[in-house]
């Protein structure tokens, strides 16, 4: 499958909320969705299925659910059946009716800081305590799990540990004993363990992804795991996503607690998803590729023409996490936005204490990702 992932394509006609929450003349390097456009696969069967031209309601299919296992085992080693999945319209409202689902009032849920944002917003949505245990910083800018401390932030009242693998946003991709050892504390308090894995595919050699519920039967009935195309095959926009769900009795709860909170998995969302999973393997290989490159041209651009400015290597997603600390400014995202034309994700997104960081997303076209970094450089020169 050839496909020009160098094209430059106006999304500023499309309704992007990416491209068009700036001025004309920024160039958004934030959210996290790509300047590709998605496989042709998928194109073709949404075509397909807009030449019907009855879009009425519809039973979620069980020829998807079957492309989703199909999908885990040969990705990533994971055997899961048709039964245990629920399809779903986003990630997002999935982990938000997870914690509803295994909670009561007066309850908690534990983060990993630097959290993608929404985790944040659990506790107001669904009225319950918060705790966060921080990733810890190694001296080559890697992030790792500090047990001691992970265990330490458990409350009495914690039941959810909200866990992102691969992580948003600094890329770490959890090593096997790493994801057993925070499993192994789980069990022992009785949390249930809610896994958003959207950035699954999108690893790069020689990391391996190892959804957490595929260790052991044990910890798999006490994990739910939210999967989704939409990162990886560009369909953020189609809402799609799936909860696997191996606990009988926790598959229930969360679907009971979906009826009335949220709707079924977008029509054409699962027609997309479908197409991805069973057509789109040697596309996502040819994306990976390039990711790749553009992970490295950005690696090496900020260790060598950005003074001051740390990045550690991703080990999956398309997302750099920039350490502004010694370059002495407060909010990179405001400040490049403001005299470099580039819009970035502000650190404190994902915390307060990131004030520092900014988050940058290089799933563009080198081109694209090149001179958002000149004006970068430009603009970190004249501080």
């Amino acid at each position: 499958m050839t496909i020009d992932f160098d094209a430059l394509i106006n999304r500023r006609d499309s309704d992007s909320i990416k491209w068009n929450l700036f001025d004309s003349d920024v160039l958004p390097l934030w959210v996290a969705d790509m300047d590709f456009p998605s496989p042709p696969p998928v194109i073709e069967a949404l075509k397909e299925r807009l030449n019907h031209g009855v879009f009425g309601y519809s039973f979620p299919q069980e020829s998807t659910k079957l492309s989703i296992c199909s999908w885990l085992d040969r990705r990533h080693g994971w055997r899961v059946s048709p039964e245990e999945i629920v399809l779903f319209p986003g990630v997002v409202p999935a982990f938000n009716l997870v914690a509803r689902a295994c909670t009561n009032p007066g309850d908690s849920v534990l983060i990993q800081t630097p959290a993608y944002h929404p985790f944040f917003e659990i506790p107001s949505n669904v009225k319950l305590g918060i705790s966060a245990s921080s990733l810890q910083k190694s001296r080559d800018g890697n992030y790792l799990i500090d047990l001691v401390e992970f265990e330490e932030k458990i409350l009495p009242t914690t039941r959810v540990f909200m866990l992102c693998n691969p992580h948003n946003p600094t890329g770490r991709v959890f090593r096997e004993e790493e994801l057993n050892s925070l499993a192994e504390i789980c069990l022992e308090n009785n949390i249930i363990i809610c896994s958003d894995e959207i950035h699954s595919d999108l690893v790069y050699q020689p990391n391996c992804h190892i959804p957490i519920a595929s260790i052991s039967e044990e910890i798999s009935q006490s994990t739910i795991t939210l999967i989704s195309p939409s990162k990886s095959f560009n369909l953020a926009g189609l809402k799609s996503s799936a909860a696997i769900i191996k606990n009988k009795n926790l598959r229930e709860s969360f679907q009971t607690h979906a009826r009335g909170h949220a709707g079924s998995v977008n029509l054409l969302g699962e027609t997309a998803m479908r197409a991805a999973y069973d057509h789109c393997e040697a596309w996502l290989e040819d994306l990976l590729e390039y990711l790749a490159a553009n992970r490295l041209l950005l690696h090496n651009f900020v260790k060598n023409e950005l003074p001051g400015v740390v990045m550690n290597m991703p080990e999956g997603t398309y997302l750099g996490w920039l350490d502004f600390s010694d370059a002495e400014i407060d909010n990179p995202g405001d400040y490049f936005l403001e005299n470099a034309g580039v819009a970035l994700n502000s650190g404190s997104w994902f915390g307060n204490e990131y004030a520092q960081y900014s988050r940058i997303n290089f799933g563009c076209p080198a081109s694209t990702l090149i001179t958002a970094l000149d004006r970068i450089k430009s603009a970190l020169v004249s501080t």
